[in-house]
């Protein structure tokens, strides 16, 4: 069945697409012998449909996978759904304008499963016709019993190591989603605020002017601040000062951390209206005033102010001390807050009992761990180490959420003691479950279970275990895919898992991608509304044209979408099976002959030329350049050139020669689409099928070709055709002719004295019955 005048490129991918689930292509073998290659794939969130960014990015590792399986081992390429915790309930909540905190648990957990069920087989589709080569059957989810009992497995094992405590203490709290957060889930953002300049009277009626950006927090007043070299204020250090309008009485205290030229030189020190508040509570053991409560409302401690927001309690405060005229002045300041990565409500300070996992104790032996891994590219192992050497609190794991996965405790009634169930017991869900033994303190069967769920990245910094089972020896995988934002999560959570559990790094290499940018230059982020729909672009230029593009951004940058490139990589598709086409016309059956003609060997040297390059990119993780290489090698040394050096042959009556010429041109151009199959694998397959069908159901399960010995006399010679070959295009273009124009006498200069040997190629090639090669600087008389 010859191939068609164009290609349909729809009706190529769907039916490729089909066959390779259909035939099990891509299924990973585990009894086979070839060298494991694992790759840590990341699991994305179920938040609606893939999105650009999942496009490009998870296309740009898939290649490494395609790579890998041609060039000889056995991938282990699973695939998994992150399916619960904050990310998936926040969609539910927006989707459907409900508070799981408004509805009964099972119902909101119910609904949670529906969309998620709806949202996994819409995202296995899209990656589906992205071509992606997962390999199904080691599918898995976040939320799936077997995830759910490795998750409480890593738990027990890390609180039977105390590695994992459960706390009452101040920590970072979400007002609108309800819940703690760990730092990683808090992000920085910019605004712009009032500092406003409020005179106290201290208790020997002085004033004493305090500078504050969040006066709502006046009830919670507990001490004033000063720096102890500070001439201004030495004299006040032990005093006291009324706090306006609350009226408590604070001590005037002093500590090296104030910033004398910050506002006044001296601050309020609240329960808690930031961290420093918090390491000044616990190093001057201060009261404790709670003003907000969980909801971000004033509690009764504000008086008549109870209740209100904290934002419209901050307008009504200061309208009374202005009142009062103890407002001296107000300056706009732009300061950094931090944020709920999700919703962006800005995070406040809430006491609240939480489970945490230690972290601080170990910084400098995760940061350790990072020197065993390979970054690609090198220089994210630094944004790792100054996440590490900058965390300020343990990792909190616990979230005031339902749909997640249970931590797995319960608490006696009568002693409070934390019972946890037996490894062989997992998984469990304590608000449904009882516990197999009382409790082992005071022997009471009476028990509270707990309610709250793991933060979802205490399940995805298993994925390598979930993936592979529970045990030291899976790892470390060899790669583990990601983009740079999540380093401080992802990729620290699971060096800090595998640490802790087995005392190993999780993987060899980590390869780090950036982001998708808009035309603005801008992230594409859903809350942004500034997201293209892959699946638009693939519909309009095809799967292979959207993974081209996914070739073209290098492996961590950031990249502009470029559409572009859409059009680029669909002139590439149609160049090749116009090239298919072309060898389809002389119907060549593969056979082994000795190629003496110096063209044949010239385009077979320069192609192991590119073989060799292609693979040290490939091994290098630098799938852009692997491509850019072979295609510039396909458009210029090839199509440019070497088709037209061999059609005189190929079209001539030379049997001896024109054999040389259709056994080279089938193989190395085979080799070419064998090298554009993990970027492109639907057109590539097509044409394997049609052409160069072997004994392997699919081009995808061929070996990659190897290198071979390099003819320098050949490539010498190729070389200087080319050169003179591009001359006397240009002589012909200047003199308004056509390329295929027939010329009685030319002569051409070239500088290598070895030209003349290519003299008739070259004269062929380009119909020139007379044509003279002199030495000199390149040019054509």
């Amino acid at each position: 069945m010859a191939l068609a005048a164009k290609p349909d490129f729809k009706t190529i991918e769907v039916k490729w697409q089909k066959f390779w689930e259909a035939k099990q292509i891509y299924k990973f073998n585990s009894n086979s012998k070839k060298p494991l290659y694992t790759i840590d794939t990341p699991p994305p969130y179920i938040s609606g449909r893939p999105h650009m960014g999942h496009a490009v990015s998870y296309t740009g590792f898939e290649f490494i996978a395609r790579y890998k399986r041609m060039a000889g081992f056995n991938v282990f390429f699973p695939i998994g759904f992150d399916d619960n915790g904050h990310p998936t309930e926040h969609y539910v909540e927006q989707k459907h304008k409900v508070r799981s905190s408004d509805m009964p648990r099972d119902k909101f957990i119910e609904l949670c499963r529906q969309e998620t069920e709806i949202l996994e087989k819409q995202a296995k589709e899209d990656f589906t016709k992205l071509g992606h080569s997962y390999d199904w059957n080691l599918f898995y989810s976040t939320i799936s019993p077997s995830s759910v009992k490795i998750t409480q497995q890593s738990f027990l094992d890390l609180y039977n190591k105390k590695l994992v405590y459960r706390a009452e203490e101040p920590g970072q709290w979400c007002t609108n989603c309800q819940t703690a957060l760990s730092q990683a889930d808090v992000e920085d953002k910019e605004n712009e605020t009032l500092l406003n300049f409020i005179d106290f009277q201290t208790d020997s009626k002085d004033k004493l002017q305090i500078a504050t950006t969040r006066p709502e927090l006046l009830p919670a007043c507990v001490a004033i601040a000063v720096n102890p070299d500070d001439k201004r204020y030495k004299k006040l250090v032990g005093k006291s000062a009324i706090v306006p309008i609350f009226n408590q009485k604070v001590k005037i205290i002093a500590d090296a951390k104030v910033e004398t030229e910050f506002g006044t030189g001296a601050v309020i020190i609240c329960t808690f209206g930031d961290k420093t508040d918090v390491e000044w509570w616990r190093k001057h053991k201060l009261d404790t005033k709670i003003a907000l409560d969980r909801t971000g409302r004033l509690t009764s401690l504000a008086g008549k102010y109870a209740s209100l927001p904290a934002k419209k309690a901050r307008e009504e405060i200061l309208a009374e001390l202005k009142n009062l005229k103890v407002v001296h002045k107000q300056d706009k300041l732009k300061q950094t807050v931090g944020v709920c990565w999700r919703c962006k409500t800005p995070t406040e300070f809430i006491i609240t009992k939480q489970w945490a996992i230690k972290v601080l104790q170990n910084k400098e032996a995760l940061m350790d761990q990072a020197d065993s891994i390979t970054w690609v590219p090198s220089y994210y192992i630094k944004r790792y180490k100054d996440w590490v050497q900058n965390l300020a609190w343990d990792w909190t794991i616990s979230r005031q959420r339902h749909y997640g996965v249970p931590i797995p405790v319960w608490y006696c009634l009568k002693c409070g003691t934390e019972i946890l169930p037996d490894e062989k017991d997992l998984p469990v869900d304590p608000t449904k479950d009882k516990p197999k033994k009382a409790c082992p303190k005071c022997k009471s069967p009476d028990v509270k279970p707990e309610i709250d769920v793991f933060d979802t990245w205490m399940t995805s910094s298993l994925t390598p275990q979930i993936a592979m089972g529970f045990s030291a020896d899976r790892i470390p995988f060899d790669l583990r895919p990601q983009g740079y934002e999540i380093i401080r999560t992802w990729a620290f959570y699971t060096i800090l898992k595998s640490y802790y559990h087995f005392k190993k790094i999780p993987w060899k290499h980590a390869m780090v991608n950036g982001m998708i940018l808009d035309p603005k230059g801008k992230a594409m982020h859903k809350s942004l509304g500034n997201v293209l729909e892959p699946m638009q672009l693939v519909e309009k230029y095809g799967s292979d044209a959207m993974r081209y593009f996914a070739s073209t951004v290098n492996m961590g940058e950031d990249a502009p979408f470029q559409e572009k490139e859409l059009v680029r990589g669909q002139k590439l598709l149609i160049k090749l099976w116009n090239v298919a086409k072309f060898l389809e016309l002389w119907k060549v059956k593969p056979k082994k002959i000795k190629v003496t003609n110096t063209v044949d060997n010239w385009v077979s040297s320069k192609l192991s030329e590119v073989i060799e390059s292609y693979k040290k990119n490939f091994d290098s993780y630098n799938a852009v350049a692997a491509r850019r290489i072979l295609e510039n090698f396909f458009w210029h040394e090839y199509c440019d050139f070497y088709l037209e050096m061999i059609k005189h042959r190929l079209y001539g009556s030379d049997k001896a020669a024109k054999e040389s010429a259709e056994q080279t041109l089938y193989s190395t151009f085979y080799k070419i689409v064998q090298l554009f199959a993990p970027f492109m694998p639907h057109i590539t397959e097509e044409l394997y099928q049609e052409l160069f069908k072997s004994s392997e159901l699919s081009i995808h399960l061929t070996e990659l070709p190897q290198y071979e010995p390099i003819d320098t006399e050949a490539l010498e010679l190729g070389n200087i055709a080319v050169d003179i070959i591009g001359e006397i295009r240009k002589y012909k273009t200047a003199k308004s002719l056509s390329l295929g124009a027939e010329l009685e006498k030319l002569t051409a200069h070239h500088p290598n004295e070895k030209a003349e040997l290519v003299l008739d190629e070259i004269a062929k090639a380009c119909r020139i019955k007379d044509l003279h090669i002199e030495k000199g600087e390149l040019a054509v008389t």
